[in-house]
């Protein structure tokens, strides 16, 4: 007579085997698919450097000296310096002018206006962040530049005289300028800073809210107590993110900042941006030192993009840390 064999009721059902050793084909090829596709990014990043830096030897075999000079002709000098100091002075002073406006809106959005009016504005917001680069540069020197070349003759008499205020606002300009290439930038990347800040300050639990409420904090004292220190990490990536957008913009920098290579305090006066002048000139350098200092020139602009990337990632694995108390 035979007896059954009682299965274990701690056994789960079927086989005894690990999942992973039964996984079907399909989730096998995924994995696969998926590494084979992070690799790749990889790849690219490092084929760019390379061959990025291979075209560049001949800018960087002249030494820092060339490197560091301010002046770039496109003849003789080939300076980084120049050009460098305008990308990073008006990508500030976008980053100045945009980041109070989109974390306010970010707020307004979601702890002040109800869901259903706030819907159709960020239907606006999100329409506003895909306007192509060319159209917000041709707005800005058909309408901003003879628009704000008056104010900024107001100011500059305003100021002339003042420490400081003089050496920063006052002197003739023409409307082009570093603040001007500022202002599109701050345009350009608030949506871009509001999007993500909102979808970051969506994510505080009600529960951290209700509590916050019940204690007697007012509206600006439960944004400052909970939802701040939930969402800082979230909203300060997304101004790194912002930051290396307006580093990177190239068309509408070009037609606002102006033509001249130079380091000067005066945010009025012309400028020029590594993406800028890249795109004005690279037509122009047949080969030769010319062409291989563009070509460097564009492999610093990627190495510090790459770089601002990386602190909004730290950035925001750093909040993430912090909320989990380890």
């Amino acid at each position: 007579m035979s007896t059954a064999t009682k299965a274990d009721p701690a056994t789960p059902a079927g086989s005894a085997n690990p999942l992973h050793a039964r996984r079907p084909l399909g989730d096998r090829g995924f994995q696969i698919l998926a590494l084979a596709s992070g690799l790749l990014v990889l790849v690219i990043l490092v084929l760019i450097t390379y061959t990025t830096a291979q075209q560049s030897t001949t800018w960087f075999s002249g030494g820092f000296k060339d490197i560091f000079q301010v002046a770039f002709d496109g003849n003789t000098r080939f300076g980084a310096m120049g050009v460098l100091y305008g990308t990073v002075i008006s990508s500030v002073i976008g980053i100045i002018i945009g980041v109070p406006v989109s974390v306010g809106i970010a707020l307004l959005l979601t702890q002040v206006v109800p869901a259903r009016w706030a819907r159709p504005f960020v239907y606006v917001i999100d329409l506003l962040a895909v306007v192509p680069s060319v159209v917000w540069g041709l707005w800005g020197i058909i309408v901003l530049v003879p628009w704000l070349q008056k104010i900024y003759l107001n100011i500059a008499s305003g100021v002339k005289g003042i420490p400081v205020l003089d050496a920063l606002f006052g002197g003739s300009n023409v409307g082009a300028s570093f603040f001007t290439a500022g202002l599109i930038l701050a345009i350009m990347i608030t949506p871009i800073i509001t999007s993500l800040s909102r979808e970051v300050i969506a994510t505080v639990p009600d529960i951290d809210k209700e509590g916050a409420y019940a204690l007697g904090a007012t509206r600006w004292e439960m944004i400052r107590g909970a939802v701040w220190p939930h969402s800082q990490g979230g909203v300060v990536g997304a101004i790194l993110i912002g930051f290396g957008r307006a580093m990177g913009e190239t068309i509408a920098v070009a037609l606002t900042i102006g033509a001249s290579v130079e380091v000067t305090p005066h945010l009025f006066y012309t400028g020029q941006s590594i993406a800028a002048i890249i795109a004005l000139q690279f037509g122009e350098a047949t080969g030769g030192e010319f062409r291989s200092a563009l070509i460097g020139l564009g492999l610093f602009l990627f190495v510090l993009t790459i770089l601002v990337n990386l602190v909004a990632r730290w950035f925001v694995e750093r909040s993430a840390r912090r909320a989990r108390g380890e």
